[in-house]
């Protein structure tokens, strides 16, 4: 191996321009890993510490394609006027499509697009999950009528990233895919309970009217999120067990999942302490040791990993 690195060495050297073109692609390779990673790690801290456990060159894949999430995501929380959000997300939708054409004279240079293009043409990612994402932005207004349409809200938000992640690690396994429609739907609940502390601003609750109806709660009443309001309790008890069933359901398919996909489950681990968390505060969602970070869950996700559970 020694003697072929140096062979190598000796080519470059003699192909001086070669060497700078190469020092200067893996220059903007490593900027463009680094901002990925970063924007991952600011703005979603525990599929971030679930990504880290992921091997090269799928934890790199893994990053982009995580960090392409978080663009879109963030759109809405980040523009006042919904037109300018629907144009940055379409500018998205046309990039994966020229991307998956192979058209890079009208992509421009930037780290996650870079990433992204790596990652598909290493893995052959599925545009149709990429499509997915951006569509459940784009139509996404977060007033649900049934519980029904949270559910498919889920699978196309969250359920359509872990799909990307399997293909990443070279997974095209039909109960892998099940495991991970399952715990996507439940992450998506999730994280909509969490964001319900957070958007008085908007003046949006993502509980659907069949059960707010079913308990005889207001949305009024679930934005004030008062201790001693047992409706709401019930609303956030109800959708909570949704949440761990479809968690269950996950769990139970973990023994026909293939070994190189449980990786990729490991949101599972943080899906499952979140509910714990949250029926130890009596489905409070704005309890004071609930909004506290998990300080544990770093470890218990890396005792996970090396079970092999999720």
């Amino acid at each position: 191996m020694y003697n072929c690195l140096n062979s190598v060495r000796n080519r470059l050297v003699l192909t001086i321009p070669c060497l700078r073109y190469a020092s200067s692609a893996a220059k903007e390779s490593t900027i463009a890993q680094n901002y990925c990673l970063n924007l991952v790690r600011q703005y979603d801290k525990e599929n971030f510490l679930c990504t880290l456990l992921l091997k090269n060159p799928e934890r790199r894949s893994a990053l982009a394609i995580r960090a392409f999430n978080v663009e879109i995501a963030r759109i809405t929380g980040t523009v006042s006027d919904d037109k300018i959000g629907q144009m940055r997300l379409k500018f998205w939708e046309e990039t994966i499509d020229k991307l998956f054409k192979n058209d890079l004279k009208h992509v421009p240079e930037q780290p996650v697009i870079q990433e992204l293009k790596t990652a598909i043409d290493a893995q052959k990612l599925t545009k149709r999950y990429f499509q997915r994402l951006i569509s459940a932005r784009l139509n996404a207004n977060l007033r649900f009528v049934t519980t029904k349409q949270m559910e498919e809200y889920a699978e196309n938000s969250v359920c359509s990233v872990l799909y990307l992640l399997l293909e990443a690690h070279g997974v095209r396994n039909v109960h892998a895919d099940h495991a991970a429609s399952h715990l996507g739907k439940a992450q998506g609940i999730v994280n909509l309970l969490r964001s319900i502390p957070h958007q008085e601003r908007r003046n949006v609750v993502p509980v659907p009217q069949e059960v707010l109806m079913q308990h005889g709660v207001s949305q009024e009443r679930v934005l004030r999120n008062r201790k001693e309001d047992k409706g709401v309790e019930e609303v956030i008890f109800q959708l909570a067990g949704l949440a761990h069933q479809h968690l269950e359901k996950a769990r139970k398919l973990a023994g026909s999942v293939p070994k190189q996909a449980r990786p990729v489950l490991l949101p599972g681990v943080a899906v499952g302490r979140y509910l714990e968390r949250l029926r130890k505060a009596k489905f409070h969602l704005t309890d004071s040791k609930l909004l506290q970070s998990d300080t544990m869950l770093p470890l218990v996700i890396y005792w996970s990993h090396f079970l092999g559970k999720f």
